[in-house]
Order: structure tokens, then sequence, then C-alpha cells
């Protein structure tokens, strides 16, 4: 299949995990979100920015240090990337996306979903109310198609007002808190909207 130039799609990006683990030596979980827990979870074809997070510090501090030897070098804020290579990994540290804070660990029971575990590295997917309230606070026009897709995608399973409280109480630690309130209404609209058009 023809890849888009400086888009990855899930076996690629499985093939570069899969060369993480072999240099890795103790276990370590890795929680994608972004629109990398979009792509693995075959909801979007390929995605342009690879999203990961290490909650447990100890782990994010090896995992870097070996990223480090495999060659990848800091980019900017939690950016690493390989000369040579195209894409590049943002991998956020703790219980972190970008500048959103998560409310609970992704580690703990049911906050995400296993999706391969080799030998070393677990890769784990980000809940959809983490990962649907943490893109509506970015908020930007992709993130908003994104999370109507995740939304489309797993109607059956998602509770829409469980989906707006929990997006509450994580925007009301951040400092943009009233800018990204009405972000929820504004979703919710356009899912309603894009369900009675089909």
């Amino acid at each position: 299949m023809l890849q888009t130039k400086h888009r990855l799609d899930k076996d690629e990006l499985l093939d570069n995990l899969r060369a993480w683990n072999q240099v890795l030596r103790r276990k370590i979980h890795i929680i994608a979100c972004g629109g990398t827990a979009m792509t693995l979870l075959g909801v979007k074809a390929s995605t342009k920015d690879v999203d990961f997070m290490v909650p447990d510090i100890r782990e994010y501090n090896y995992l870097i240090k070996q990223l480090s030897a495999m060659g990848y070098t800091q980019t900017k804020g939690p950016g690493w990337q390989r000369k040579g290579e195209v894409f590049h990994f943002d991998i956020f540290r703790g219980n972190n996306i970008h500048t959103t804070g998560l409310l609970e660990s992704p580690l703990e029971a049911g906050r995400n979903k296993l999706l391969m575990e080799f030998s070393h590295l677990y890769i784990g997917i980000l809940n959809d109310y983490d990962l649907i309230s943490s893109k509506l606070m970015r908020g930007t026009r992709v993130d908003f198609e994104d999370c109507i897709m995740l939304a489309t995608a797993h109607k059956d399973e998602l509770d829409l007002e469980r989906l707006a409280a929990h997006f509450h109480e994580m925007v009301s630690y951040d400092v943009a808190e009233e800018r990204l309130r009405p972000n929820i209404d504004d979703f919710l609209e356009q899912l309603r909207e894009g369900v009675q058009h089909d």
C-alpha cells in the first residue's frame, strides 16, 4: 500500500515499536493518545504526529535514555526524532498530554485498552473519555473532526453524559477553563448534526 509521505500507518508504527522493544531490558508501559490512538484503533488510516504517554516517571526516564542511545534526539518539548526520519515521536511524561492533565493515571484499571504486548513493551490505548476530552481541550478543527470520527465509531459504547461530565471536570483544572468549556457543547452539537445527516 502506498504511504502518504510524513504519515505513519498502524503497521509502520508497530514496526518502530518492535525495534524499540529490542533494545529495552525492562518493562515499559506506553499509552497511545491523540491521533496515534485513533490510528491504532483503526478509526484513522494514518497519523502525522506520534503521541505516547509514559505515565510511570521511572519508566519514562529509562525509555528516554534508551531512545537517546538509539540515535533519537530531542526536537522541541516532548518531541524525539532520529536523523533521516521524517516522523517524530511526542513522548509525554506522567499523566499529561501537552498541557492537559488527566484526572487519573492511564495505568489504572479500565483507563487504557491493551493493543499489544512485546517482551518489554506494553502498548495501551487511552480510554475514549480521556482521549476525546484531551483532544477537545486542544480544540483545533482537526481535533474536533477526530473526536467526531471516534464518537461515531464507538457510539454504542460511549456514554455522552459521562463524557460531558468528564470533560467539565478535566477543564476545571485548566487555566483556560472559561475559553475551553464551550468546546464540549460545540462537539455534541456537531455530533448530533452529523447523526441527523446520516
